[in-house]
């Protein structure tokens, strides 16, 4: 199953705003705001703006359902023109490699401004936790389903700079995260379970997409609930536990 975060540790709350800054993003950023923040290539063989979108559009579709279906290793070039219909002597028009397709998809999908992200849902307090939750699983899990197995499938694959990135966009929405958990539950600054709680609940939102075959004939609505439920208990516990 996909980690919500890209390393094997949680940096402690003195490294977040050293790690954001390394990045390029202010530590208070909203990352699920930003828009492409992988790099694209930059290509000038074709003047035609519409045409660019276009082939593009054909070039993305084509790779993102190979990618899912063969893995990105093993999909070649030449698989994406024959399923795209883009000729193999003009793909370089219009993309750079196939790191630059991979980078543009992400953009399109893990990085959308469409869903909502968690913090925001929170921060309306008319919201109990249990509904807040449900909101947001209900939405993660249907828009982002192909986004989550993609970067499950091609994390090991990307080039440092967008693992760099990929983890810099995690450790920001982890922190705002817990700055809404904390205005929820009271803990303290220095319960760093609220960070904890933060990384999980983002973990959880690869819970459908990655697990689905194991809950293919139970209701979608009945996974919502149970996993909202399940969370806000969790959460309700460090409210009501001391640190120790």
């Amino acid at each position: 199953m996909m980690r919500a975060s890209f390393s094997h540790e949680m940096p402690n709350s003195g490294d977040w705003e050293i790690e954001l800054l390394s990045a390029g993003m202010k530590p208070d950023s909203h990352p699920e705001k930003s828009a492409e923040l992988l790099t694209e290539a930059k290509t000038t063989g074709v003047q035609n703006e519409d045409l660019i979108r276009l082939r593009r559009e054909q070039i993305c579709d084509a790779a993102l359902e190979l990618f899912l279906d063969k893995g990105f290793a093993a999909t070649t070039i030449r698989d994406i023109c024959a399923l795209s219909g883009v000729n193999q002597a003009s793909i370089y028009d219009y993309i750079a490699n196939k790191n630059d397709i991979l980078r543009r998809l992400m953009n399109q999908l893990w990085f959308r401004t469409d869903v909502p992200s968690l913090p925001d849902v929170l921060s309306d307090q008319s919201r109990s936790l249990e509904e807040a939750f449900e909101v947001y699983f209900r939405e993660t899990w249907s828009a982002k389903r192909k986004s989550t197995l993609l970067v499950y499938r091609s994390v090991p694959h990307m080039l440092e700079e967008d693992r760099k990135a990929m983890r810099a966009h995690d450790l920001a929405l982890i922190k705002s995260l817990s700055h809404q958990l904390r205005k929820r539950t009271g803990n303290s600054d220095d319960d760093s379970r609220i960070e904890i709680m933060a990384n999980m609940l983002i973990f959880l939102s690869a819970f459908a997409p990655m697990r689905d075959w194991l809950t293919r004939d139970t209701p979608d609505e009945l996974v919502v609930q149970t996993v909202s439920a399940g969370a806000a208990a969790m959460l309700r516990h460090l409210m009501e536990t001391p640190a120790s």
